[in-house]
């Protein structure tokens, strides 16, 4: 049998997915940062504070926003209007569980929709980030990171509506053995594929709902392939009084106002831990790029990778 032959066996025993990745494997690089949103909350100026903050960092690569159906269209237009690139996803429902409110706070429910991110295959490699995440210094260079891994930054769980609970978390037995490490899935580097997503998928079906629900999940499917990627990427705004000896804050590249309370559209000062000159310097930062007018899109950005799909 020649070789030709041979090779069409072999393709013959591969999935559509397999093979739709290697096809995209053999494109030119493409990068791309991406979120997402749903719904019609304030949390659509936390996108357009991102993208207007990637902007002021110089960063080379678009931004990519993933919606769901339910996003109006003054929202959509709002972004496009801050050079973002919408991508519509249909939504990911959770799986369903005995309880009727498994998870820690019911909004996390929408947050199986990121499992559709690992569909944009255009791209070879993505950052994403809530919408809730302001970047403060450049980091294109997270692209970089050697290929065929998963990276995050370890997750602080000190920290729910301003109480102190480490004793309350622990990692869900129905997930099987605990991670080496658990990562925050706010922010997150990863390799989209169709092989990966039809897994996902699959794996989905057939995990139970847990607290933290997508976090969770893609903790237990990522577990042999996660590496930690330094603080300084993901601070968890809880980390300024849970763990303030690992905080400098002049290093750090992106700030996750994570915790109820320090949303920058939402912030009064008023609740828990709110009242800090640390936390209203980054909430002040935050709208100072939200407000400032000469970091909106004009359309002579310079980016690379910008497919739109």
């Amino acid at each position: 049998m020649d070789r030709q032959c041979v090779m069409a066996g072999l393709a013959a025993t591969k999935t559509t997915a397999q093979l739709a990745d290697e096809f995209i494997n053999n494109i030119p690089v493409s990068y791309a940062f991406v979120t997402f949103l749903a719904g019609d909350s304030d949390y659509v100026k936390g996108v357009v504070c991102l993208a207007k903050g990637l902007r002021k960092v110089k960063a080379a690569y678009p931004l990519v926003v993933a919606v769901l159906p339910d996003v109006p269209e003054e929202h959509r237009n709002l972004l496009l209007n801050q050079g973002c690139l919408l991508r519509e996803i249909d939504p990911v429902l959770p799986p369903v569980g005995k309880n009727e409110s498994p998870f820690a706070r019911a909004y996390f429910a929408i947050n199986y929709c990121k499992v559709r991110l690992w569909q944009f295959v255009e791209y070879r490699k993505m950052v994403y980030m809530d919408a809730d995440i302001q970047v403060l210094k450049n980091i294109d260079n997270l692209f970089e990171l050697p290929s065929g891994c998963f990276y995050a930054v370890m997750d602080c769980l000190c920290e729910m509506d301003g109480l102190c609970c480490p004793e309350m978390v622990r990692w869900p037995q129905v997930l099987g053995d605990k991670p080496l490490f658990y990562f925050n899935g706010g922010m997150f580097i990863f390799e989209p594929s169709l092989t990966t997503y039809a897994n996902l998928l699959r794996s989905l079906d057939t995990t139970p709902p847990t607290p933290f629900a997508e976090q969770d999940f893609l903790n237990s499917f990522f577990r042999d392939i996660a590496k930690p990627v330094h603080p300084v990427y993901n601070l968890l705004v809880a980390m300024l009084w849970r763990h303030p000896e690992y905080v400098e804050l002049d290093k750090v590249k992106v700030v996750h106002f994570c915790v109820a309370g320090s949303k920058p559209w939402k912030y009064t000062g008023k609740e828990p831990n709110m009242n800090r000159a640390d936390l209203k310097m980054l909430v002040d930062g935050w709208w100072d790029v939200y407000n400032d007018a000469l970091l909106d899109f004009t359309g002579n950005e310079a980016t690379h990778g910008g497919v739109s799909g």
